[in-house]
């Protein structure tokens, strides 16, 4: 088997191209990467895309999959099997995102002889949004998944930490690029669409859930004007996202825009942020956060290890409503230009799309048996 001839089945996302979620940016991203070099079998969820939208067979030279199913929720469960049967006798390696599917990774595995690994995410079963059953399941799944899958991945170096702690087994530490955001333009119809623009501003993406701090960033920034928030998230998703957006929409300096799928439109409204406030509680690495330490963002991070570990302890950190007021207040312009400046510098070295793409490909030739591609500056390296 050569390189060229490897098939890889991606499992477990929305699908491609990616718009929006961690996985279907990675699985994205790993296809215009490496889509040249081998060939990609890709799960799309046919329920998850808009009416109208266009479902073609091949992307990028990738074989796109179409199941009526969503690939989160409940679903998600009869989603990654189905995808698994379908796909698995076309491709030579699974490569699993999430723990959904965990529990039929032995079925599986049994059923073609061929080798999964397995992306297990962030302690999704610790998630407070879930009910008691489903982070039993979830929990269950992950055990599954960490258990017999042939390579475990792990996105954070405190999830790594998390997999040898609990179950005694080594993974492999890949992360998520964030250099696929890039600066845009500032132009008159979007300042007139969005006139914040126009001045300084906090800016914080993410879904609207309590473990994403919601509730603290809004209280910390409705109990100063200085600096005004502009909070970008599904709010009518939950009884939850409506009522705290009814609680806060009366504050002027508080801007609560629902999702913003267009990249040029949502990399112009982070890109211009005096500061990135990234309040994530559970998950390992956050692509949100290195979008943002791409751009060169200040970053204000909630302190939990996988944000510590993320922004290699270079960020400033808050724990609380009050944390957080103190460190906007001592944010100086000097200082936040410095610490943009060295967010900047770890997106560039640790979070680019080509590098994760180079772990990922080397990952899959070992896993297939085949050997290492050694560039002409490590032979170099190796004959000194």
């Amino acid at each position: 088997m050569s390189a060229q001839s490897l098939r890889i089945g991606i499992i477990g996302t929305v699908g491609v191209p990616g718009r929006y979620g961690g996985f279907e940016t990675l699985a994205d991203q790993l296809v215009r990467h490496l889509g040249r070099d081998m060939s990609f079998s890709v799960a799309c969820s046919d329920r998850e895309l808009p009416a109208g939208t266009p479902r073609p067979a091949a992307w990028r030279g990738a074989k796109l999959h179409y199941f009526p199913l969503r690939a989160n929720g409940a679903q998600s469960i009869p989603y990654d099997l189905w995808s698994m049967l379908k796909i698995g006798p076309e491709i030579d390696i699974f490569l699993v995102l999430g723990v959904s599917g965990g529990p039929f990774i032995p079925m599986i595995k049994r059923l073609y002889g061929k080798p999964v690994i397995a992306h297990i995410d962030g302690q999704e079963w610790k998630r407070p949004k879930w009910s008691r059953p489903v982070k039993a399941y979830l929990n269950w799944a992950e055990r599954m998944a960490v258990r017999h899958a042939d390579v475990i991945i792990a996105d954070n170096a405190g999830i790594q930490d998390y997999v040898t702690d609990t179950y005694g087994r080594e993974s492999e530490l890949i992360a998520y690029g964030g250099d696929h955001a890039q600066q845009a333009f500032l132009t008159p119809i979007a300042l007139e669409r969005f006139p914040f623009l126009a001045g300084d501003y906090a800016c914080k993406v993410c879904r609207i859930e309590p473990e994403n701090q919601i509730e603290t960033v809004l209280a910390a920034f409705a109990a100063q004007d200085k600096l005004p928030l502009v909070l970008i998230g599904n709010w009518d998703h939950s009884a939850f996202g409506q009522e705290i957006r009814a609680r806060y929409a009366h504050h002027p300096h508080l801007h609560l825009l629902d999702p913003i799928y267009e990249p040029s439109i949502l990399n112009l409204i982070r890109g211009r942020a005096a500061v990135y406030v990234h309040g994530h509680a559970a998950g390992g690495t956050n692509p949100s956060l290195v979008e943002a330490m791409s751009l060169g963002l200040p970053v204000l991070a909630n302190g939990v290890v996988f944000n510590r570990a993320t922004t290699e302890g270079q960020a400033v950190f808050f724990s609380d409503k009050a944390s957080l007021m103190q460190e906007l207040q001592d944010l100086t312009p000097t200082r936040r230009a410095r610490l943009g400046a060295e967010m900047a510098a770890i997106a560039a070295r640790r979070y680019t799309w080509a590098g994760v793409a180079t772990q990922y490909a080397a990952l899959f030739r070992r896993v297939a048996g085949l050997a290492p591609v050694v560039s002409p500056a490590s032979t170099l390296h190796s004959a000194a």
